[in-house]
């Protein structure tokens, strides 16, 4: 059975309803023309739900030790770097591309308080621009449990117009339930400690609470 994210139930329902109207009326006043608008609109219903949609997934292991994939997408930073709006240190950062095909809800990747948490307006470079994670519109969220900490960032792209983020400071997030969405493809960064255990590589495909990121020292 197909899940549909809290965040496309409107759109979901409103497509269900007026794109078979549209269609029947199309096909009223002209046959030929109603079949191919049916399609196209048909077409078009397939790829919102799939957009939408939510499927469940249960953590493997719940260890607070283990850095899940935040987000489902292609690894496509794994580098030292200057963090410089939180930490201002050196972290690794992980950015996972999101494809407008990729399931786009976003995910605790460890159970801890919400320490900070920011929404920052900006720009809408495409995702992989070199400058998309500093000056894009994004929001910014720091989870912390003892000596452990991670920075979570999501950044929208050229076509993703819309971060919904359900973090606040104080809120306990929990391992592998949604903190938010981003409509039409975007990018999810991560900034981690130094000493973190790396699981993944470049170009690998991820998954959201099922693909093991990194394991905290």
């Amino acid at each position: 059975m197909l899940s549909i994210h809290k965040e496309g139930f409107k759109i979901s329902a409103r497509s269900l309803i007026l794109f078979p109207l549209v269609a029947f009326g199309a096909y009223y006043l002209h046959p030929i023309a109603g079949l191919l608008v049916g399609i196209g609109l048909f077409i078009l219903l397939i790829l919102v739900l799939q957009f939408f949609r939510n499927p469940v997934r249960n953590i493997p292991v719940l260890d607070d030790n283990i850095i899940y994939a935040p987000a489902d997408g292609k690894v496509v930073v794994i580098e030292e770097t200057e963090e410089t709006e939180f930490y201002k240190d050196k972290r690794i950062q992980i950015s996972i591309f999101m494809s407008p095909l990729n399931v786009h809800v976003n995910r605790f990747p460890f159970s801890g308080e919400v320490k900070y948490y920011k929404y920052h307006p900006g720009q809408y470079l495409v995702a992989w621009h070199p400058k998309s994670s500093t000056e894009n519109e994004r929001t910014t969220m720091v989870l912390e449990k003892g000596k452990d900490s991670i920075l979570v960032r999501q950044i929208a792209g050229a076509v993703a117009r819309r971060i919904i983020s359900y973090a606040k400071e104080g809120l306990q997030g929990k391992q592998g339930e949604d903190f938010g969405f981003i409509r039409f493809g975007s990018r999810v960064d991560l900034f981690l400690p130094l000493d973190a255990k790396i699981e993944v590589n470049i170009d690998d495909v991820v998954k959201g609470n099922l693909t093991k990121i990194a394991t905290f020292k």
